[in-house]
């Protein structure tokens, strides 16, 4: 049976920590029959008796862990929960979860279904059919709220997901937080940093599922998300959003540096008088163990092959994976010149390798040679 443990950061909760759970712990939790549901409060030396208060329910719930730390911020309190929910507890899920009931409790069990049925990565939506965010929010916060989430989907590219600044969601630990470098994640002292882990999770999961959140307004007290945590917040998606495109921008200067390179060997084949086959397949050829270095090297230097036998098998690989590409130029290459004439290539050349090779190879590059990329139909691994 799979641990599942729900962590909650506090800093003087003291008004809603308890209510919070008695309705998770003593309500919901029973509810659950395939998992061992745990919850760990991760307290920041609160001032208001915040620790007695989960104390006392401990004494009533075995379910209930405590963590104590100095205060650091959200994130980092966050990251300590999931340390110590991975190594002292064994942990094989971690949920996300706040103290003020923002979070309705009884949406943890839709949350670990969507797990149990084989998500890596599960996502309390809001802006999905049956989600929502609060009616007693007047209008320029529902905006905020909205258009915010819009702007980090769109700068990250992820049309797929609806809800990227939501801060309830369950993350499978082998495979997935286990390979993020917790520790440093951006703006860890604020809300921000939800952002870079969920965007690393996404890169890691191989199976994203978003599920209806009816968000609550907080049951007591004021919410401590204002301007200066909206301003980091797009601060990293825009940062992380440039990441993601400087790579694709290496990938084209390297490509160009391979069309170069192709354009060359044609020029010069055709000159020496080879058949038009042998003219295009030796070109390209020449071209791909160019992009092998350079992207290995350079591209995807953070995913670098090294080692003599894991660069002859990958380099291998990469020929056999580009052979796709070496098809499409000569098939396509060859069949221009037999419409168009010799004198077409240079113009052929450009228009093939823009259109046809480019998105071929950079699917191939990161879905098959460097694997940064999570193929949808990947087979999953057997849940416990």
């Amino acid at each position: 049976m799979d641990k599942v443990v729900v962590v909650i950061p506090t800093f003087n909760e003291a008004k809603n920590i308890g209510v919070t759970l008695d309705e998770l712990v003593g309500k919901e939790f029973p509810k659950i029959k395939d998992a061992d549901m745990q919850v760990l409060v991760v307290d920041a030396n609160s001032t208001d008796g915040t620790s007695k208060v989960v104390e006392e329910r401990i004494d009533k719930f075995d379910s209930i862990h405590l963590l104590s730390k100095e205060k650091g911020g959200l994130g980092a309190d966050y990251v300590a929960g999931f340390k110590y929910a991975m190594k002292e507890l064994k942990a094989d899920a971690v949920m996300e979860m706040d103290a003020d009931g923002q979070h309705p409790p009884r949406f943890v069990k839709d949350m670990v279904a969507a797990y149990l049925n084989g998500a890596d990565y599960v996502i309390g939506s809001r802006y999905i059919p049956g989600g929502s965010i609060p009616k007693e929010w007047p209008l320029p916060r529902k905006m905020i709220s909205y258009f915010g989430n819009l702007f980090i989907r769109i700068v990250l590219v992820k049309p797929g997901l609806h809800d990227l600044t939501t801060g309830f969601r369950l993350t499978k630990v082998q495979g997935v937080l286990d390979k993020i470098d917790l520790d440093n994640l951006m703006e860890l002292k604020r809300f921000a940093y939800k952002v870079d882990l969920l965007y690393q999770s996404v890169k890691n999961a191989k199976k994203v599922v978003e599920v209806p959140l009816e968000f609550r307004p907080r049951m007591k007290e004021k919410s401590k998300f204002d301007s200066k945590e909206m301003v980091a917040t797009f601060k990293v998606a825009i940062i992380l959003g440039i990441k993601d495109k400087q790579r694709f921008i290496k990938f084209g200067v390297v490509g160009f540096t391979g069309y170069l390179i192709n354009a060359f060997f044609i020029y010069l084949f055709a000159k020496w008088g080879w058949p038009e086959p042998l003219i295009w397949g030796v070109a390209t050829e020449l071209a791909i163990i160019n992009n092998f270095v350079l992207n290995n090297i350079w591209t995807f230097k953070t995913e670098k092959i090294t080692g003599l036998k894991a660069l002859f098998v990958k380099f291998v690989q990469f020929n056999l994976t580009s052979a796709g590409a070496l098809v499409i130029q000569t098939v396509a290459g060859t069949i221009g010149v037999s419409i168009f004439g010799p004198g077409s290539r240079q113009i052929l050349l450009p228009f093939i390798i823009l259109f046809m090779v480019l998105p071929y190879n950079y699917f191939m590059y990161n879905a098959v040679i460097w694997k940064t990329w999570k193929l949808p139909w990947s087979k999953k691994k057997t849940e416990k």
